[in-house]
């Protein structure tokens, strides 16, 4: 069974890091496309950032453009979110997905809370 395991989620100020890890089963990691995702209450799930396999060509969101960044390691099966100059809007329920290029999101993991207060 694939799993997904996100991890890295918590409470930080405004102008704060964190970094989310997501690591996963998946056989044949290197060619799903992986994203992370946030979720609010009230709200439909937002695609934040993505990365494709062989090469690596990553995509984000206007709202977290220039502030977050997107790393792979096919070897490790983990993919990294690093979330920079976090602000209030930023506080969500992120979750990572796995899917084949084309193709839906086939893998979900849990979620990890991310909260930006002062």
């Amino acid at each position: 069974q694939v799993q997904l395991v996100e991890s890295g989620g918590g409470v930080v100020q405004p102008g704060g890091s964190l970094r989310l890890s997501c690591a996963t089963s998946i056989v044949t990691f290197n060619v799903y496309v992986i994203g992370w995702y946030r979720r609010t209450p009230g709200k439909e799930r937002e695609l934040v950032a993505s990365i494709s396999p062989f090469g690596g060509e990553t995509n984000f969101a206007d709202s977290v453009k220039g502030r977050f960044a997107i790393s792979r390691n096919d070897a490790r099966k983990s993919v990294d979110l690093q979330m920079n100059d976090l602000n209030v809007e930023d506080t969500a329920v992120y979750y990572c997905g796995a899917g084949r290029v084309g193709r839906e999101t086939t893998y979900w993991g849990q979620g990890t809370q991310v909260t930006v207060s002062s």
